[in-house]
């Protein structure tokens, strides 16, 4: 039986993007400390209630649409962050183990999509069962991005700006492999999207953790509410642009 087909669910790769992915790391980051912070138990409940209302707003849309996409990603954000944190706070499991372990299901989830599916590229989102494969992937890689900004800001005693600008480096070498080097822009897109994890989380330790942790002290609270407001904004703007709703195609690019 041929899979019902749908509009493609997911934007279009712009710098707005980029911009938006790099936000909702960060404050994903952020609001996932502030609240657990706050409250354990009431963290879990938002992050858990949050991640369920989101995904499924986003998996019964017909199409495209920006609020409710990029809702999605951010309470996968959040969730992906508290689930890394809590399996390495709740196991005793060191970010040197977490790190790997999550890569591993990172792999895992691209092998079983593209063994199913053929592709794994965003325009190919066009049927339920690739839009699951997308959006276990895109858990994982917050989940993996979260646990390897910590393992070198922290094991690895590089601290949270050093952590960002080594993040910014290696997110450059698959934007030069694919200029340069005929490198697939399917392997550079994904290859781009995990590194940002880490890259928007380090930036957000830096401005919001404590001196002694190498931070800005500007506080997990304040970072959150600033960078809600931005992502509120730029997603609005999105919304009423539209420059990012992808073109129908008739086959995978």
């Amino acid at each position: 039986m041929t899979a019902v087909r749908f509009a493609p669910k997911v934007p279009e790769i712009t710098l707005m993007f980029w911009v938006l992915k790099l936000l909702t790391t960060g404050m994903g980051e952020a609001m996932s400390d502030f609240l657990g912070n706050e409250s354990v138990p009431l963290a879990a409940l938002i992050g858990l209630v949050g991640i369920v209302v989101a995904l499924r707003l986003q998996l019964r849309a017909r199409e495209y649409r920006a609020p409710v996409y990029w809702f999605a990603v951010m309470m996968v954000a959040v969730f992906g962050t508290m689930a890394a944190d809590g399996i390495h706070d709740g196991a005793g499991l060191s970010y040197a183990v977490t790190t790997p372990l999550f890569a591993l299901v990172v792999g895992v989830i691209f092998w079983r999509w593209h063994r199913s599916e053929g592709t794994l590229s965003i325009h190919s989102i066009t049927t339920r069962r690739r839009e699951t494969y997308y959006w276990a992937a895109v858990l994982a890689t917050f989940a993996l991005g979260t646990a390897a900004g910590d393992l070198t800001a922290t094991n690895l005693h590089l601290g949270f700006f050093d952590s960002a600008v080594l993040f910014a480096a290696l997110m450059c070498l698959p934007a030069l492999g694919w200029w340069r080097l005929g490198l697939s822009p399917i392997v550079g897109f994904w290859a781009a999207y995990v590194l940002t994890r880490p890259l928007g989380a380090s930036f957000a330790d830096w401005f919001s953790k404590p001196h002694a942790q190498t931070g800005l002290n500007l506080g997990d609270g304040t970072v959150s509410g600033l960078a809600l407001v931005v992502f509120v904004l730029l997603v609005a703007y999105t919304a009423v642009a539209r420059n990012d709703v992808q073109r129908p195609v008739g086959a995978d690019a």
